[in-house]
């Protein structure tokens, strides 16, 4: 075998996995069983349709607490010529759910009853009166339920496949059956390797990883209708890995087979699984997620599975949005022919996208999207595409698939988008793009408690004003200083936008300065110091407005990019500057001190500045941001920013400008 993996197209990768199952056995539903009917039934699989085995009700019910009578005896009853019926001969009481004497065939409600004694007098007995009168006639099975309202005996209640919904517990119980035959939970069994990989909730150093990836593909085999198992982490090592897989072969379904799914010096599944069976594919030409294994691995003679040959086992790749992926690309489907159902079918939106995308020419790219209605339009936005980081997983509304050939997607063109979330979500959102600020963080924890979504972009401030420019935006962050007047924001506007009409918010006023290691190894004290020493710097992207804040004090001092080490290494985010600080990537990086602290570095206060959001007319005026104007001014939310290091509140909420349509 080649030490390199070889992509096939998806389709092809599933055709040729579906043709194995189809040998082995292993097609359609595996396995069935009865259990009880009860509330632990919820969510199974019929195996089989119900049939209905009593007639619901099974007699002709009350349906009301009253009189049972005969609607013909009522007749000619009104207000004025009431007609009285003798207890006992002609009427009898009912409770709700009792069944109909046979000569009744109509319920009078005891509110529309009154109870009469032998002398015409009100009879304290209201249930046991000696007769009641009425003053209006009844017809024929009025308040009954007759016999088979609901079901009716040999009625098809729930055809064979059925998801088990709460309501279809009842129906179950009240056609006869006390037990359900449904799809036995195929059993997965989930094997974690690595022997950088650390157990959740113990400590780390640098090269450790936390293994959470065997956590999220059990939780959706869980999810999905199966029953997983997860092994403890295998490091690497062939002929232990190899040992593992034919035990969990031995008393599974499925195996997955995390990480070692590539082609580096230590990735062994693909020869672990032609070892111990056969090796159907090694590499899936999609993104993220293309070194997926598919293969069928031998049962032993002591297989508790006596019918089943073999057991399908995927290698899943190590990247943990490329693990989520390959969960929902070919172990859902699996588990759904399995269980008997129908695949996950999401819901889905047309969207526009806010920017053109590329995409490798020949595989299908799963890109993760936010989406919001901004005006009549609905805007997708993609996030990061990286495979390792699971936080866009986390933050995606929904999955853009760009299919194989097409190259990518230019902005404004219409997607289809697989959502996360629901409609109903998408239009509570609010569109945030521009500058990075933490306390848009605490913003979107509010807004949760208020109804409302924040989804933020980190384009840059520039950036943000664009995407208002395209109508892609509700509001944008920014701290663009004007050089010339000292103004924040204001000339910028008017250059990206202008004749339209927006409200500036102060959102805070916050610290920029250095960042850099505890105890300041490199010795810096200001921005001077970076030209022309030995110290390595970390920038923001172009339009960032610490980036633009950059550039003016420099300028001001007098130095040029070309005199800073690493003027060109651009991050997104301060939180990205301070990573890359912590990490010694970098000695320094100009950012905020929240930033700062968040990840143990010292912070070396420059310069003050104020932070807005901008946001058009006809956005400030709407009912969507309303919460979020109004939180601005709540006690708590301006405490807990306050709580930050580097911020200044006392402007929070201000309007700071308006510029209308000259």
């Amino acid at each position: 075998m080649s030490i390199y993996l070889h992509d096939i197209p998806l389709a092809q990768a599933q055709a040729r996995f579906a043709e194995a199952l189809q040998t082995a056995g292993l097609a359609g539903v595996i396995a069935t069983e009865e259990i009880p009917l009860n509330e632990n039934a919820l969510g199974r699989v019929l195996a089989e349709p119900v049939w209905a085995k009593l007639s619901s009700p099974h007699y002709h019910a009350s349906a009301m607490d009253g009189f049972a009578v005969r609607a013909t005896e009522t007749e000619g009853a009104s207000l004025s010529t009431p007609v009285t019926l003798i207890y006992g001969i002609q009427t009898t009481y009912v409770d709700t759910g009792d069944p109909l004497p046979l000569w009744a065939n109509a319920v009078i409600p005891i509110e529309e009853a009154e109870p009469q004694t032998a002398t015409g007098t009100v009879d304290p007995a209201a249930r046991r009166p000696y007769a009641i009168r009425i003053r209006a006639a009844t017809p024929p099975w009025k308040h009954v339920r007759p016999m088979g309202e609901d079901m009716v005996a040999t009625e098809l209640v729930l055809p064979a496949g059925h998801v088990l919904r709460p309501v279809d517990l009842g129906a179950c119980a009240g056609s006869g059956h006390h037990e359900l035959r449904v799809a036995r939970k195929p059993r997965v069994a989930i094997i974690p390797t690595g022997t950088e990989l650390k157990p959740i909730g113990e400590p780390v150093q640098a090269g450790d990883i936390i293994e959470y990836n065997s956590v999220v593909l059990a939780a959706q085999v869980r999810a999905w209708g199966g029953e997983p198992t997860r092994y403890p982490i295998t490091v690497d090592d062939f002929d232990l890995i190899q040992a593992q897989v034919v035990d969990a072969a031995r008393d599974h379904d499925l195996v997955l087979l995390l990480a070692g799914s590539s082609a580096g010096s230590e990735d062994f599944s693909a020869r672990v699984v032609e070892a111990v069976g056969t090796l159907l594919v090694h590499g899936v030409a999609v993104r993220p997620g293309h070194p997926v294994i598919l293969g069928m691995v031998e049962r032993s003679p002591q297989s508790s599975f006596t019918l089943q040959s073999s057991t399908p086992i995927i290698g899943v790749p190590g990247y943990p949005v490329s693990a989520a992926l390959t969960g929902e690309i070919f172990v859902e489907p699996l588990l759904a022919r399995w269980l008997g159902r129908m695949p996950a079918e999401p819901l889905t939106l047309t969207a526009q996208m806010t920017r053109k995308v590329t995409s490798p020419g020949g595989d299908d790219d799963y890109m993760r999207v936010v989406v919001g209605q901004v005006g009549a339009r609905t805007l997708a936005a993609p996030i990061s595409r990286g495979a390792g980081v699971i936080s866009s997983l986390v933050r995606a509304d929904g999955i853009v698939v760009l299919p194989s050939g097409s190259q990518g997607v230019a902005a404004g063109e219409a997607v289809e988008v697989r959502l996360y979330r629901t409609p109903r979500d998408i239009a509570r959102t609010i569109l945030a793009m521009g500058s990075h600020d933490m306390t848009l963080d605490l913003l979107a924890q509010f807004l949760a408690g208020k109804g409302r979504r924040l989804a933020s972009a980190n384009v840059g401030s520039q950036g943000g004003l664009v995407a208002l420019k395209r109508g892609e935006a509700h509001l944008a962050g920014s701290h663009l200083l004007d050089p010339e007047t000292g103004e924040y924001n204001v000339a910028y506007i008017q250059r990206y936008l202008p004749g339209v009409p927006v409200v500036g918010v102060t959102l805070v006023g916050r610290a920029q300065g250095l960042m850099v290691l505890r105890g300041n190894p490199c010795r810096v004290q200001s921005l001077a110091d970076l030209a022309g020493k030995e110290v390595r710097f970390v920038n923001r992207q172009r339009g960032a407005g610490t980036r633009v804040l950059l550039d003016y004090h420099m300028t001001q001092l007098g130095i040029v990019p070309l005199q800073v080490q690493g003027y060109d290494q651009e991050e997104y985010t301060h939180l990205a500057v301070a990573a890359a600080v912590a990490s010694g990537r970098a000695d320094c990086g100009l950012g905020i001190a929240a930033a700062a602290q968040a990840l143990g570095l010292d912070f070396l206060p420059l310069f003050q500045e104020r932070y807005d959001l901008i946001i058009p007319e006809d956005h400030y005026n709407s009912l969507l941001l309303a919460p979020l104007l109004d939180l601005l001014a709540d006690g708590a939310f301006r405490a807990a920013v306050a709580t930050l290091p580097g911020y200044d509140v006392s402007d929070m909420g201000q309007i700071a400008f308006r510029l209308e349509i000259v």
